[in-house]
This record gives C-alpha cells, sequence and structure tokens, in this order.
C-alpha cells in the first residue's frame, strides 16, 4: 500500500507546553496545526480550555479550533472526519501537517478505527436507557454478564455510559464484547495508510504543577467564572462533555453554591493535577511506542528529526 503522506503528532499532559512548540516547529516546517484538544472545537470556551490566543492563532494556520457551538456535541467519529478534511487540505497545498492535543480519545482516531459497524435500533437504546433509570446501573452489567459468561475485560463498569453501549451492542449484533474487540481492531482507521511520527512531552511533576498553578491563576485573573456564567447562557450544560471539563465544572459548582469561591481556584488545580496523572498513564499504555522529550531541555530539531 502507498503511503498516503505523512502527520506529525505532538501530544503531551495539560499545561506542560504544547502549544509553543507547536507552533515553533509548524514555523520552521511550512506546516498547519490540526488541533485535538476535545475542548477547543466549541466557541467561547477561551480561557478555561488555554485556548490559543489570537496572537498565537495568527502565527500559524489552525484548524478544528472554534468549529461549533458549546451546546453542541462532537463525536470521535465527527472528529476523525474533520480530521481528515483538514488534513487532505494541507497536504494538497504541499504543506506539513502537525496535530497537536492531549485528549486521548480523540487522538486515538490517528493510530487505529474509531466506532464500529454494529447497528443499533433507536428502539432497543430508549428501552436500555429506561432500564437504566429505572433499575440502576447494577441491572445493566448483571444482564451484560450473562451475556458475557467468559467475562467483560477491561471494561469500566461504574460507567454507566460505557455499560449502556456495551450491552446494547452486545443485545443487537448477539456477539460478546471480545468478539466485538476482536473485529474492531481489525478494522481500519481513519488514517490507515499514513504515515504517522509521534511524539510526546512531559515534565517532571514539580514543574508540572507549578505550570498548573500559574495557568489557573491566570485563567481566574483573565475572566473564567465570568466565562462560565455566559456558556451557561448559551447552553453548556447540553453538552455534558464540555460542561464536565476541568475549570468548567468547577465554576458550575461554585455558581450553585456547591463549592466555596475561595476554593474554586484550589479545587481546579487539584482536579488538573489528578487528570495529568490519569493522561500519562493513558499515553503510555494506549499510544504506539514514541519518544518522550521534557518540555524544558527540547531542542527544536529533536522533535521529528529529518531523514
Amino acid at each position: 500500500m502507498a503511503v498516503a503522506g505523512t502527520l506529525h503528532v505532538l501530544t503531551g499532559p495539560t499545561a506542560v507546553g504544547k502549544t509553543e512548540w507547536a507552533l515553533r516547529w509548524a514555523e520552521a516546517h511550512n506546516a498547519e496545526i490540526v488541533s485535538c484538544d476535545s475542548l477547543l472545537f466549541y466557541r467561547g470556551m477561551d480561557i478555561g480550555t488555554a485556548k490559543p490566543t489570537r496572537e498565537e492563532l495568527a502565527r500559524v494556520p489552525h484548524h478544528l479550533i472554534d468549529i461549533c457551538e458549546v451546546a453542541d456535541g462532537i463525536s470521535v467519529v465527527d472528529y476523525a472526519q474533520h480530521a481528515k478534511i483538514a488534513v487532505c487540505d494541507i497536504v494538497s497545498r504541499k504543506r506539513q501537517v502537525l496535530v497537536t492535543g492531549g485528549s486521548g480519545f480523540y487522538l486515538k482516531c490517528f493510530f487505529g478505527p474509531v466506532g464500529d459497524d454494529t447497528p443499533v435500533s433507536p428502539v432497543l437504546r430508549a428501552e436500555l436507557e429506561s432500564q437504566l433509570l429505572q433499575d440502576g446501573l447494577p441491572s445493566l452489567v448483571a444482564a451484560l454478564e450473562r451475556l458475557n459468561p467468559n467475562g467483560l475485560g477491561s471494561l469500566d463498569t461504574a460507567n454507566p455510559r460505557r455499560v449502556l453501549r456495551a450491552l446494547e451492542r452486545c443485545m443487537a449484533s448477539g456477539r460478546t464484547l471480545p468478539d466485538l474487540a476482536a473485529a474492531f481492531a481489525r478494522m481500519p482507521g481513519p488514517f490507515s495508510g499514513w504515515n504517522i511520527r509521534l511524539a510526546r512531552l512531559d515534565l517532571p511533576s514539580e514543574s508540572l504543577n507549578a505550570r498548573i498553578g500559574t495557568r489557573v491563576k491566570q485563567m481566574m485573573e483573565r475572566g473564567l467564572v465570568a466565562e462560565v456564567t455566559t456558556l451557561r447562557r448559551q447552553g453548556l450544560e447540553a453538552n455534558p462533555s464540555a460542561a464536565r471539563a476541568i475549570g468548567y465544572r468547577e465554576t458550575l459548582e461554585m455558581l450553585d453554591g456547591r463549592l466555596l469561591p475561595e476554593r474554586l481556584a484550589s479545587e481546579i488545580a487539584q482536579n488538573t493535577r489528578r487528570l495529568v496523572k490519569k493522561q500519562r498513564t493513558w499515553f503510555r499504555t494506549q499510544l504506539p511506542d514514541h519518544p518522550v522529550f521534557s518540555a524544558d531541555e527540547l531542542e527544536l530539531s529533536d522533535l521529528f528529526p529529518q531523514g
């Protein structure tokens, strides 16, 4: 199979400095940036996401930032379609592509399939959602276990959405989760046939925690509470993924009186540190082998060396 083209993917945990390194590399290599941050899609989610500033966006063409309203959701399948269009457009203009971001669920579309082809009827989905509301999560887990006598693998049985989706797929297909997983793994991904060059940035925990503290302080000073108040009027809570994002979730709790204002910044920082821990684990276990660079000792020529 001929290689369709080359994609450079730069990832790393929140607040590690991906934006500046991506800009520097793109400027030096005639590249455009495709965002892989699940919150930068939304117009108005600027302060709490540390979205690149107007000045930064002006340095290098960016794609998949501010492409929809906050009340709307973007699935990983939607993202993959948008990303493929952007990548093909960039390559057609003889420019290089740099994908940057730390949203693991969306990053995966560059390395494998993103959605299976199991058709699920709206009637079945509605019935299972009703069962979840009436009988609770344990009833769905029990039904799933009956259909999977050899176990549920790594399924997070404490996550209602994942249990619901797993059960509806088993019921709709008549297959077990391992069978479905094996079939899914054989499917081509959106970027099958592309040469993917992956690199990750990181920092010692002490340094990264200090950067997180500084970032949260800047968010508060720049008006995070006012931003969330405005976004709430625009339908933020209609999009659970956005409303649960760190910075937004805690601010909504504060606005509702469930979190003391003086605790807001520290709560956001603490939850960000927890997110970083999860991100690091995900990068190590879910991505292909890749080099890891210290963001404060990196030379630009080290990233994606030519040749």
